[in-house]
């Protein structure tokens, strides 16, 4: 089936961005958001693009991750708001966990005018962001570096496993219809998993455009997790699970 003009530019500048908004195509192509809805819902259909609440998301690889730069940009302020809402629930003097990722990145700077808090981390942008504040001690996971910051290997893991913390402030890539937090570097799971394990509460950051993304990578189910922090209410049958499961979810 061949595109016509105006999808082929959408699907350009998803694949580009990674994420784009029905207000900003509507704008630069000069035509309605019902217009571009119903763009966005073909292409969706052609399995070209992922609808997202309040614009679409690239169909990314289930088995490669975005390059880091486009993760940092995409759902900017919607990570920032789920942050804020976050650091919020954290009192002063709290000991954290918090792991790889750029809403976890956001997470770090929303927690800068706390006081006296403990970090231990597998991500040197967090331990880079927090470091600066002389009344936080920050413990960094040693393990293989990656180039987008994160700390791996089973080195990373043992570090961790020394440890137990009052919260674990944790991201992930995709969350699978029936639940599944899904990744895409198996050591980084690794290191994910311990870090809820030796937590005695879990709070989960996940934009929108991680309900119903897929990676290759299983961590585990979303029942590990104590709360789930997002921008806009998951599909029927996530909450559901989550009532279920009975954990908290928070839309912010």
């Amino acid at each position: 089936m061949s595109l016509a003009p105006r999808q082929q530019s959408i699907l350009e500048h998803a694949r580009e961005r990674g994420y784009v908004s029905i207000d900003e195509l509507a704008q630069a192509f000069a035509v309605t958001p019902q217009t571009i809805r119903r763009d966005i819902n073909q292409l969706a259909e052609l399995g070209l693009l992922r609808r997202t609440h309040g614009g679409a998301a690239s169909a990314a690889s289930s088995i490669e991750n975005s390059a880091y730069g486009m993760r940092a940009e995409l759902m900017r302020e919607e990570k920032q708001r789920i942050a804020e809402a976050i650091a919020a629930q954290i009192p002063d003097h709290a000991s954290l966990f918090i792991n790889i990722g750029t809403t976890t990145e956001a997470i770090a700077r929303a927690l800068l005018n706390h006081h006296g808090l403990k970090i231990i981390t597998n991500n040197l942008h967090v331990a880079a962001l927090l470091s600066a504040k002389a009344d936080f001690e920050v413990l960094l996971a040693g393990g293989t570096v990656r180039s987008d910051g994160g700390v791996v290997g089973q080195a990373a893991v043992d570090f961790i496993c020394q440890f137990k913390v009052d919260f674990a402030l944790v991201g992930i890539s995709g969350i699978d219809d029936d639940g599944s937090l899904l990744d895409f570097d198996y050591q980084e799971v690794r290191v994910s998993q311990a870090i809820i394990d030796n937590a005695r509460q879990v709070f989960l950051a996940a934009d929108s455009s991680k309900f119903g993304r897929n990676a290759v990578v299983r961590l585990g189910p979303i029942s590990l997790v104590d709360k789930v922090f997002t921008d806009h209410a998951p599909a029927p049958a996530i909450s559901r699970l989550l009532h279920e499961q009975k954990i908290q979810l928070e839309v912010h």
